[in-house]
């Protein structure tokens, strides 16, 4: 091994090291908790023009003791805060925190002064001409329920509330076998003048989320559909649209002309107001500074009622688990692109596709593991014409080694002479040298998107495949640390440094497959492209030990079938690739270089 060699891995393992020892001393600082002294605190709903905005800023009580109606459907569980008919307590059945069979379910709405950070929807009147605030049904009015049912999918629930100056206000929700609530809000005018009043909704979610994972390949913010254009802004992009204390006017507006919604997103989990198919809306997107509230809201159109008549108005509330097949359910129902709540980022035209192929797989399979290695194969099979080329002129390469060594021979350190009589090789033998490249190419966009499929998708969610692996979104559970459960302590918590060096029994195989896959070829003749050769696998493991379980089941598998590819396409056309005498070349060393 040269001087440059010994370098080379020599700064390698001391840049190794330096990275380790500083997470080690300086680790990452603790996520602050939320500040509950804004959790108190209410944004008001989106004030409408003729009146005056300081009547429009009621203080929310915390609502732990207040009157509840329960949800009870096959989806969803919780219930209703009769306080400003709030949807503040909603919890997802069939859907845990972790993957214990005891974990608490996941909590996607949560009402003020809870142990949880406040994220909740309400909807309500903002009133227009001669009302004002205390006429309208508002954030802390209490409402009558008609009846003592619970709400069920089968069975509505009806509020009530009089305003005892002529103006009586009925909410009547109603909710699906999966996530949508609709409501029907109705106004009975038996004054003798006509009212105008604008309906709205309101999502608000107060303080960052304590589990954003801040990660740029998936999205969590706001999201909205407007008219068939998706619009995507990060929680630190809502704060420049900022509400005043005086003037409460937001600085971000959207005219919807007939369908969209909007709302907030996780990578798994939404909650968003959607308009009625056909019928207009504003949407508007604000940050209050003050109490630190993220608030997305829809803005209907004015309703006019006139003395002795009854007006209504419908909304619609969507609360759950962004599921490919459900999301088309509401599309086909007419509800526009919901499905693109999903972030399919830049690759869409490849990460729709293959999520689709794999969830149909999934569907006869009923393992996502297996489902991911026929996946596998079925891409190879899509490039395989592709790959059969790129094989074939590499063993025409292979059977070209002795004359190419001759002009190297004869151009000497000529570097045009050699290039020159090169191509006219590969022009006479019809030889392609870039053919290569083109399946490892092709392999950059599809393993990206299949990266962001396994990241994004709640299918991939706590997927189990066999033994301890029980969730293909997470890193690999094993661990060398332990000997893989053979001895009586437990593996490093991921994310650790221990985690990242002790690596566990997927990015192992992933290392070794890469390794011998990339024994098909002799080692380049070069010292410094030699080690780098002989290196890459080993380091690509460690790069891959973090990645989801079910990322490197397919690199895995791809690597295998790779390898089987290349090894008999080559041999039927002569040129069968010499495995294990690369590999003892690649071991081999004679006074410090590489025979």
């Amino acid at each position: 091994m040269d001087d440059q060699t010994k370098n080379l891995i020599l700064a390698f393992a001391l840049s190794l090291a330096v990275i380790m020892g500083w997470f080690a001393l300086f680790p990452p600082p603790e996520p602050q908790p939320a500040d509950t002294a804004s959790q108190s605190e209410l944004v008001t709903p989106p004030a409408a023009q003729g009146t005056d905005p300081a009547q429009a800023t009621p203080a929310a009580e915390p609502v732990e003791q207040a009157v509840r109606v329960a949800i009870d459907t096959p989806r969803l569980t919780g219930s209703i805060s009769l306080t400003g008919g709030r949807f503040d307590d909603l919890q997802l059945r069939g859907y845990r925190e972790t993957v214990a069979e005891n974990s608490d379910l996941v909590h996607l709405l949560n009402p003020v002064g809870g142990t949880r950070q406040a994220f909740y929807a309400l909807f309500g009147w903002s009133p227009r001409g001669t009302l004002d605030y205390e006429m309208v049904p508002g954030p802390n009015t209490v409402w009558e329920q008609v009846g003592a049912n619970d709400l069920m999918p089968d069975t509505p629930i009806t509020l009530r509330w009089e305003n005892g100056a002529g103006l009586t206000f009925t909410r009547v929700i109603s909710v699906d076998d999966d996530y949508v609530f609709t409501l029907d809000q109705s106004v009975e005018n038996t004054t003798d003048a006509p009212v105008s009043l604008d309906p709205y909704g309101i999502l608000a979610q107060h303080g960052v989320p304590e589990d954003l994972q801040s990660f740029f390949i998936s999205h969590e913010g706001l999201v909205e559909m407007n008219d068939g254009s998706l619009i995507e802004d990060k929680y630190s992009a809502m704060e420049s649209y900022t509400v005043s204390d005086r003037e409460r006017t937001p600085t971000r507006l959207e005219n919807v002309a007939s369908n969209g919604w909007i709302g907030f997103t996780s990578k798994y989990f939404m909650a968003a107001l959607i308009g009625v198919p056909g019928q207009g809306y504003t949407s508007v997107a604000q940050y209050v500074p003050g109490a630190d509230i993220y608030q997305a809201s829809m803005r209907q159109p004015t309703v006019t009622v006139q003395p002795g008549e009854t007006a209504s108005v419908e909304s619609m509330l969507f609360t759950g688990a962004k599921e490919f097949e459900t999301l088309s359910r509401y599309e086909d129902a007419g509800i526009e692109r919901l499905t693109d709540a999903i972030d399919w980022g830049w690759f869409f035209f490849l990460t729709r596709p293959i999520f689709q192929v794999l969830n149909l797989i999934f569907g006869i399979l009923g393992n996502m593991g297996w489902s991911i290695l026929v996946l596998t194969l079925f891409l190879k099979a899509l490039l395989l014409p592709l790959a059969w080329k790129s094989y074939v002129s590499m063993a025409r390469m292979k059977e070209l080694q002795p004359e190419m060594a001759k002009i190297k021979e004869r151009a000497g350190e000529d570097r045009q002479k050699l290039q020159q009589e090169m191509m006219a090789l590969y022009r006479e033998k019809k030889v392609n040298p870039a053919a290569g490249c083109l399946p490892i190419l092709l392999q950059i966009p599809i393993f990206f998107s299949l990266y962001k499929v396994i990241f994004v998708t709640i299918e991939l969610r706590h997927a189990p495949w066999l033994w301890v692996f029980n969730d293909l979104s997470a890193p690999d559970p094993t661990s060398l640390y332990n000997l893989f459960g053979l001895l009586p302590w437990d593996a490093p918590v991921t994310g650790s440094i221990l985690a990242t060096v002790f690596l566990g029994l997927l990015p192992l195989l992933f290392g070794a497959s890469m390794w011998f896959q990339m024994r098909l070829n002799p080692a380049p003749p070069d010292p410094m492209q030699a080690t780098i050769f002989n290196w890459m696998p080993w380091v690509f493991m460690f790069v891959m030990g973090g990645f989801a379980s079910g990322l490197l089941i397919y690199w895995i598998g791809n690597n295998i079938i790779t390898f089987t590819q290349q090894f008999l396409i080559m041999s039927a056309h002569g040129s069968r690739p010499d495995v294990f005498g690369n590999i003892k070349a690649s071991v081999k060393r004679k006074n410090g270089k590489a025979k």
